[in-house]
């Protein structure tokens, strides 16, 4: 089990608190400059770096604590809203059970058409899931508010964007990941290290400018 290596530990909370960190700072940065589907930007962002968590630590579970930290960033560094940080959550979960299924610990490595397929049923299933809680369960206003129009817009059009910049951003952060946890193998001191800084350089960041 991944949990029981500390240098795995530490790959996630560098993954978790950089997510967390674009979270913060980018998209404070994209929606004051009301740049239009910026949770495009930061999902495919977010895929990404759970590409790039799920490269190091190849185990299931392992990105559901990518979302989790990420979440626990936010929350720490920005204003809370909830449904954010929900968000935040469910894509490390939906994420991470894909991942399981097509991107097994003996497979990552050789993931081939794996790797796309699990961004775009991650950035599909995300965007789904996510409106169904908000309009039917939640009944969050703004969900709610024009009919249908939010639903089919997140699931439609930002759901088919993020997954189509997820055909080349997560097979492009595995590929990363993989390397660096080769990397990590040949100098565990000196992973561990920047493992660790940019984990504290991420958080001095939220909280000096987030």
């Amino acid at each position: 089990m991944w949990m029981k290596n500390g240098k795995n530990w530490l790959a996630v909370l560098a993954v978790g608190s950089l997510w967390g960190m674009t979270e913060v700072l980018g998209g404070e940065a994209l929606y004051a400059r009301e740049v239009p589907l910026a949770s495009v930007w930061l999902t495919a962002a977010a895929l990404f770096l759970l590409a790039v968590g799920r490269g190091l630590v190849p185990g299931p579970g392992a990105s559901t604590a990518v979302g989790a930290l990420a979440a626990l960033y936010k929350l720490v560094n920005a204003s809370p809203f909830y449904c954010h940080l929900l968000g935040i959550v469910l894509l490390g979960v939906v994420f991470d059970v894909f991942a399981s299924v097509l991107l097994t610990e003996g497979s990552v490595r050789k993931a081939g058409w794996r790797a796309p397929l699990t961004g775009a049923l991650s950035a599909y299933a995300g965007n789904s899931v996510f409106a169904v809680l908000m309009t039917f369960i939640v009944r969050y206003e703004y969900w709610v508010g024009d009919g249908l129009r939010k639903f089919s817009s997140h699931i439609l059009l930002s759901g088919t964007l993020t997954a189509a910049s997820a055909l080349a951003l997560v097979p492009l952060g595995l590929r990363i990941g993989v390397r660096s946890g080769t990397l990590s193998i040949k100098n565990p001191r000196w992973t561990a290290a920047s493992a660790a800084g940019l984990t504290c350089a991420a958080w001095i960041a939220g909280t000096l400018l987030g």
